[in-house]
């Protein structure tokens, strides 16, 4: 396994706000605009000015207070910041109910990310085409990884069965994992692992719709 590389110095906050940025600008392109303030964009984004151009100062990005951001040039700096020029392959391991949403929505939405395989173990799964993906055995993760360009995983399988699986792909070099199975992972640290647990964000929210809503009794 290649050496432990510290993470990027750039917050994983910051990049998620790029990421909405980025979006939010090519919504802008498209409905024909140039320019764009900070404020604009803070407004857009639920955020505010300061903290707009905070995050782009991190890709060396300034406006001017005049003429704002040029919409165009702004979206190529993040573009370069947040994607690899040849390409990145993605991995999903899981084809259930989940795994299929996640393949039908982001089917085609960045052409830099492609979901190029999926995993499985069900017999009738393996080797369809679904979703527009194939379906491949999980044993032939390595194979398949590494014929594929593979750089990210990501997990939808049972929690019982999601440590095999991260353990799988980082055994092949993966280095970046987003986990849909509701329990946590165990990764060596220049593995980024971004964790999605559903019942978590569910329970979160009943917690407050309960606690705010006795405030009005």
């Amino acid at each position: 396994m290649p050496n432990s590389r510290p993470l990027p110095t750039i917050p994983v906050n910051t990049i998620g706000r790029l990421s909405l940025y980025r979006r939010l600008l090519l919504e802008q392109v498209e409905a024909g605009a140039r320019q764009v303030y900070s404020h604009e964009l803070a407004r857009l984004a639920v955020s505010t000015p300061a903290q707009v151009r905070r995050d782009l100062m991190q890709i060396g990005h300034t406006g001017s207070p005049k003429k704002g951001y040029e919409l165009k040039q702004l979206k190529e700096n993040i573009n370069a910041l947040m994607d690899d020029s040849d390409g990145q392959g993605i991995g999903l391991a899981g084809i259930g109910y989940l795994g299929r949403a996640i393949m039908n929505y982001f089917g085609g939405r960045n052409p830099k990310l492609t979901i190029k395989a999926a995993f499985d173990t069900d017999p009738d799964k393996i080797n369809r085409v679904i979703s527009g993906c194939r379906c491949y055995h999980i044993d032939q993760i390595p194979e398949v990884v590494k014929k594929e360009n593979i750089t990210i995983g990501i997990v939808t399988v049972p929690s019982s069965a999601a440590q095999d699986i991260v353990n799988r792909f980082v055994r092949t070099g993966i280095k970046a994992i987003i986990n849909w199975a509701p329990t946590p992972l165990q990764t060596p640290p220049d593995v980024f692992v971004e964790s999605r647990d559903i019942t978590m964000s569910i329970e979160k929210a009943a917690f407050y719709a309960k606690t705010l809503n006795s405030k009005k009794k």
